[in-house]
């Protein structure tokens, strides 16, 4: 189930795991649920951004039917 979190704290939170992972920070014990969790934020973020891609295709699809019209 996706979350209601927006892009942008997504995108930090997936950050901020990826740098305490790059600077050895996470403790073992909370190594796969940090591996868990950047794997299910990236999917939300992969997941927005191809809405967000669609959305404007079909924004700028009227526009140029409009256009044309």
């Amino acid at each position: 189930m996706e979350e209601k979190i927006s892009y942008s704290k997504s995108l930090d939170e997936l950050q901020k795991i990826l740098t305490d992972l790059e600077s050895e920070n996470v403790e073992i014990d909370k190594l796969a649920e940090s591996v868990k969790r950047a794997t299910e934020l990236i999917k939300m973020l992969r997941s927005k951004l191809k809405k967000t891609e669609i959305e404007i295709k079909e924004i700028v699809k009227e526009f140029e039917g409009e256009k044309n019209g």
